[in-house]
């Protein structure tokens, strides 16, 4: 699982091409997926990359 820490105090657990035919969906999904295991997963598009980025927020202890 990609793990970047980002300015905005998140963390990106992945990232989805804005260009897919599907658009969000995929990061929707996995934002679901992440939110049913208890981790408060959302997206948020990253413009300088064209991508939707499913982040949570970063941990004191990361």
């Amino acid at each position: 699982m990609l793990e970047v820490s980002t300015p905005m105090g998140a963390k990106v657990l992945e990232r989805f091409p804005a260009g897919s035919p599907r658009g969000s969906w995929p990061a929707e999904e996995y934002a679901a997926e992440r939110r049913a295991e208890g981790e408060p997963a959302k997206v948020v598009m990253d413009l300088k990359s064209d991508a939707f980025l499913v982040v949570v927020p970063a941990r004191d202890d990361d």
